[in-house]
């Protein structure tokens, strides 16, 4: 119990949890959807506002959150416009944050800022980061839950969902929005080139298992859980970046269960 006896700690286990618990919520929908690029594409946004929050004299976490909103709403309207072809609407978002976060990142300055959102330093957030991920985490949760029967019926058949009277643009919309907001805040913890694998391995992992939407989503949760907690432990003992060691447990775990899967 040596680990938690230290603030920095109990605080990392804190942030875990609720990441843990947001991050599969987002990232099964997304996989479904066939636009599992799109975590990747946010985090290098959340990059690219943290260039620019550097620039401009504002807090990096909150030009990250304010990036990742405007890349996600870019994405949502790309993909209406271009029914045809919705996996190219990250491509284009993604291309054009590397290309702000490359401009932006040489006038910034501070390297070390800036590096410490590639891995993760979720054992060195504020106070003001930490109070703010765990307001940001119960409202993106309460809203997803809010929407979530809705959701699950557009995710399967966009047109059904529409004759039953449901606004699916809409719920896209907040859906995207959401993402958004998620993956912004974890790239500070866990790092923006990391989360967008925590963002879909726990649910490919699950779906390996589970029979049901609802059976996987739980599944998700768990084992994403269960990968942050003993990253978590293997970092501190090992002296190792939190971060990439979960993504690699996560990479092992989903080895795991393709091997049961095919057992």
């Amino acid at each position: 119990m040596e680990i938690f006896t230290y603030e920095f700690m109990r605080r990392a286990f804190i942030v875990g949890t609720l990441l843990a618990i947001l991050l599969p919520c987002m990232g099964l929908p997304i996989i479904l959807k066939r636009l599992s690029m799109m975590g990747d594409t946010l985090a290098h946004s959340s990059l690219a506002g943290v260039a620019i929050g550097l620039c401009l004299g504002i807090h990096p976490l909150l030009g990250s959150i304010v990036a990742c909103v405007i890349a996600g709403l870019s994405i949502e309207f790309i993909r209406n416009k271009l029914k045809a072809y919705q996996e190219i609407s990250t491509v284009i978002i993604l291309a054009a944050s590397i290309g702000l976060a490359g401009i932006f990142t040489s006038f910034a300055g501070n390297s070390n800022s800036i590096s410490s959102y590639l891995f993760g330093s979720i054992v060195t957030i504020s106070d003001t980061e930490f109070y703010l991920i765990i307001l940001v985490t119960i409202v993106v949760i309460i809203i997803y839950r809010m929407i979530y029967t809705k959701l699950y019926l557009t995710v399967f058949d966009d047109m059904a969902a529409s004759i039953l009277g449901i606004r699916t643009k809409w719920i896209n919309f907040v859906f995207t929005l959401l993402s958004a907001i998620a993956i912004s805040i974890s790239a500070k913890t866990i790092g923006s080139l990391i989360v967008s694998s925590l963002l879909v391995i726990p649910g490919i992992c699950a779906m390996q298992i589970s029979r049901t939407y609802r059976q996987t989503l739980i599944l998700s949760i768990v084992l994403s859980l269960v990968y942050v907690y003993m990253g978590l432990v293997i970092s501190y003992y090992g002296n190792l970046k939190p971060g990439s060691v979960i993504v690699l447990i996560a990479v092992v775990g989903l080895l795991v269960c393709m091997f049961i899967k095919r057992k």
